[in-house]
């Protein structure tokens, strides 16, 4: 593993996995990482346009 690539220290000195490195690791580790490229943990978001439309009558 290489810092700047795969990991960096955050202001509180933890290790954070880049969103890069878990891809290479190839599954998610259910733990809510911040860069989590499964977006595990995350709020789901409704991404179709028309959710909330109003219909003109």
């Amino acid at each position: 593993m290489k810092e700047g690539i795969d990991f960096y220290f955050n202001e509180d000195g933890l290790m954070v996995f880049t969103a890069a490195y878990q891809l290479q690791r190839g599954y998610c580790c259910k733990n809510k990482c911040k860069h989590c490229p499964w977006n595990y943990g995350k709020p789901k978001r409704d991404t179709h346009p028309d959710k909330d439309a109003k219909i003109d009558e």
